[in-house]
Parts: structure tokens; C-alpha cells; sequence
């Protein structure tokens, strides 16, 4: 016998093999991945493994076959009686205390960003006597955020290193990645693929910020009824092109009933575990389990090919934490503006989210405070498009589009054992539509389609 007691939020995947199912392609979870990006629940490629639950005690034979799963830890709302600066205390105690335990006496590997939770972790780590080494990167011809990251990096003291992320870098490392990652995520989103090899060079562990906007942040927009929660979900897991592939995929593969609504079905049997009225909180307790434990979790694995990770927003106390805060405290990212409001040089440095205001001047991002930033970068990005540098924002853009580009993503797609999993017509409609109408639109479908290559040529004879 084998005991497992998985975290609230686990930072890596713990299969096992489900004895009651066959070993078979597991092809409704399969449709579920290629329209929201990631497996639901857990769920794998297969029907006889399992990825083990968060939060829970499972047990397993000498042969990894699961025997029986509880829950240690089920989420709730109970907010305390305290002020907004008691709650600020405490979120800053608590983040200081994890950091502290996490990181110990190690040198520190900081990936900073223009956003709010590494800036947090830095406002953190800045007071401890850890070294650390910051890094960022950008896209070429993208918007230089790790200028922004270079600043929060001067202001804290931090050593500061800035990659730019390579032309279809994805080529050379894309088997290599598939390994790390087990093909769990679409290949276009872990860019630290790109600069792997130099940050296995740096010395020390990571300390990553994910999570900490979800945590810190609403549920649900305000004035939510019940009845749209669903809907909500739905719209913000399904990607661009996403549900319209599951579907064909579904109808060539002969399931049952239709794909949306095997979805939505799905969903609301997951929310109906979490018993919580209040549906900011309700909302943000099915991300975690399910968002964050597939999504996000899964290219924790690409950091960890390199060091060591340490997360203090997926720790349990954190997570245990949010369950006691009344909403109203952790609503449109209080707690960390609040927190980084502390440090007048920090909050004053552009938030990348809210380009080009700061922690102190946000709420001016709108018309007609922000026309004239938005006239004029309009401008630089049609100059520069004409130059023959076009504006690049999405990782895609790197990877699939180029002759080069374009004639790799073909020998992975266009292969004939591939087409016995994926039919040929449907490879084929996706590439046309990806090549000829609507790139950005048909990118997501176009990468789910070399994920599910890549993993059915190291995958389909076992």
C-alpha cells in the first residue's frame, strides 16, 4: 500500500491507474482538451489513469492502481470580522513567512514580469538576505516589458538579466518538450522553453508568482446571478476556434449526445462539489482545482527541468487564507496594490496590465486619459509593420508563421499515422483556415493539432 496526500494546489501531477476502466483513448477528455486548452478534473489521455485530485489522501497498491480517494480539505467561505489594513498585515506576515520557509537560505531565481505578483514577491524578497537573480523577456518586435521588469529589478537591488525570446525556437526543443510536459499543454504557451538552456546556467531555485491575480482578485464580474455562472466559465476556458474543432472531432469519433453540452454537464457537476453560496468564492475554488491543477501546473514542469521551484501563492496556508477574507478585501486586487503601495519607487513603475499608469494613477486608464498613449503607439506599431517589423504579441507569431515555420508545423501535422487518430480532412480545414482567414483566431486549433501530433507519435503503441 501507497499513501499519496496531494496539497491544495499541487505544484506537479501524480498519476495512477484507475483498475475499473480499460485501457483505451479516453476521447471525450481528449475534445475537452481541444477546446479549453486543458484536461478537466482527472482526467488524461487515457481512461485507465487518472491524475490524482488535489487536496485529497489517496491510496495505491505496490502496482500504482488506485484503491480509494478522500478529501482532507474541502473548500469553504467563512470571512472574519477584521478591518482592510488587519487583513493587509496578515497578507503580507503570511507571504513573508511562506517566502522565508521556501526559499530558506538558497539564492533566488526571480522571473519578473510588468504585473503584480512577482512585483510582490520582489517587494518580499528585497528585505531578505537571499540573493537573487531577476530575469524577464520579450518578443521581438513585442512590447518590451522586461524593461519594466528591469526597473522593479534596479529598485529592489536585484541582478537583471533580459532574453528575447527566438524565432521558432519551439523546432529544436518540441520533442523535448513534450517530454517535460507530457503534452498537457498546448506547445505555444511555456516560453521559457526558448531561454531553457540559459536558465539552467543560473544558480539558485525559482520562486514563482502563479496564481496570485486569481487568488487575490474576483470570482465573478460584479452584479453575477447563479444562473450566468456556467455561461461565464464556459466563455472564459473555451479558446478561440476551440469548441468548433472539439465538435467535429466529437461527430468523427461517433460520441454520444454533442460535445457543449457534455461540457457544460461536466462543469456543473464539478461546482456542485464546492459547497459555497457566495460566488466569488465559489468560482475562484473551482479555478484552483481545476484551472490552475491543469492549466497552469502542468508547465511548472519546464522551471523544474531547470531548478528547483518554491510557489508561495500554492501554498496551503494561502490558499487556506483566502477562505477567511471577506470578498469585498479581495476584490479588483486590493490587498496587493495595497502591499505594494508601501514602496512609492515600485507602485510608480508602469503595470503592465494597465499600460502606460501605474499602481497610483490606474484608474485613468480610460478615454480620454489613455487616447493619447493609445494614438500614439497605434502609430509606432503601422510604422514599424511597414519597415517590415511587424508588432508581435503572441507566441504563436514565433512559431508558425514563416516559411521555416510553416514547413515544421506541416511534417508534424501532415503525417499519415497521425491522420489515423486525427482525420486528414479535419488537419487539413484547420491548417487552410489557420494559413488563409484568420490566423489569431485559428492558432489555438492549429497548436492543439501539433500538441496531439507530437503525443500520438511517442504515445499511440503503448
Amino acid at each position: 500500500m501507497n499513501s499519496i496526500i496531494t496539497p491544495i494546489l499541487p505544484k506537479n501531477h501524480t498519476y495512477a491507474k484507475e483498475p475499473t476502466h480499460l485501457h483505451e483513448l479516453h476521447l471525450e477528455a481528449i475534445c475537452v482538451f481541444v477546446a479549453t486548452g486543458f484536461f478537466l478534473d482527472e482526467d488524461s489521455y487515457w481512461k485507465d489513469e487518472v491524475c490524482l485530485s488535489p487536496a485529497h489522501e489517496h491510496t495505491l497498491d505496490a502496482q500504482n492502481k488506485r484503491i480509494k480517494s478522500k478529501p482532507w480539505f474541502e473548500w469553504y467561505y467563512e470571512p472574519r470580522a477584521i478591518s482592510f489594513q488587519e487583513a493587509l498585515e496578515e497578507y503580507i506576515a503570511l507571504l513573508t513567512t511562506i517566502t522565508k520557509e521556501q526559499i530558506k537560505d538558497h539564492p533566488v531565481i526571480l522571473p519578473l514580469s510588468g504585473g503584480l505578483d512577482s512585483r510582490s514577491q520582489a517587494l518580499i524578497l528585497k528585505d531578505l538576505n537571499n540573493p537573487v537573480q531577476a530575469y524577464s523577456y520579450a518578443f521581438p518586435g513585442g512590447y518590451p516589458e522586461h524593461k519594466i521588469s528591469e526597473k522593479i529589478a534596479k529598485v529592489c537591488g536585484f541582478d537583471f538579466k533580459s532574453f528575447m525570446i527566438p524565432k521558432g525556437y519551439l523546432w529544436e526543443s518540441i520533442d523535448e518538450l513534450a517530454q517535460i510536459n507530457g503534452c498537457y499543454s498546448e506547445f505555444t504557451h511555456p516560453r521559457q522553453m526558448g531561454v531553457l538552456d540559459e536558465l539552467k546556467k543560473m544558480n539558485g531555485l525559482f520562486s514563482l508568482g502563479h496564481w496570485g491575480d486569481v487568488l487575490f482578485d474576483r470570482g465573478v464580474p460584479e452584479g453575477t446571478k447563479e444562473k450566468d455562472v456556467i455561461p461565464l466559465l464556459l466563455k472564459k476556458m473555451l479558446k478561440p476556434g476551440g469548441l468548433e474543432l472539439a465538435e467535429q472531432l466529437w461527430q468523427a469519433w461517433g460520441l454520444p449526445s454533442n460535445f457543449k453540452a457534455y461540457l457544460e454537464s461536466r462543469i456543473e457537476v464539478l461546482l456542485a462539489k464546492i459547497k459555497i453560496e457566495d460566488l466569488n468564492a465559489k468560482v475562484r475554488a473551482f479555478k484552483t482545482t481545476h484551472w490552475a491543477h491543469r492549466w497552469t501546473t502542468t508547465n511548472l514542469s519546464i522551471f523544474e527541468a531547470a531548478h528547483p521551484i518554491s510557489m508561495p501563492f500554492y501554498d496551503d496556508r494561502m490558499c487556506q487564507f483566502i477562505c477567511t477574507v471577506p470578498e469585498t478585501f479581495l476584490a479588483d486586487r486590493q490587498l496587493q496594490i495595497a502591499h505594494l503601495r508601501q514602496n512609492n519607487d515600485l507602485s510608480r513603475i508602469t503595470w503592465h496590465e494597465q499600460k502606460p499608469f501605474h499602481l497610483n494613477n490606474y484608474h485613468l486608464n480610460k478615454t480620454p486619459y489613455n487616447l493619447p498613449y493609445r494614438v500614439v503607439n497605434k502609430m509606432k506599431r503601422e510604422l514599424n509593420a511597414l519597415l517590415g517589423n511587424p508588432y508581435i504579441q503572441r507566441n504563436y507569431e514565433l512559431q508558425f508563421l514563416g516559411a521555416d515555420n510553416d514547413e515544421q508545423l506541416r511534417q508534424r501535422i501532415f503525417n499519415t499515422s497521425f491522420f489515423d487518430f486525427i482525420p486528414e480532412e479535419i488537419v487539413r480545414n484547420v491548417y487552410q483556415k489557420f494559413k488563409n482567414i484568420d490566423n489569431v483566431y485559428h492558432s489555438h486549433p492549429t497548436s492543439i493539432l501539433l500538441t496531439l501530433a507530437v503525443w500520438h507519435q511517442q504515445n499511440h503503441n503503448k
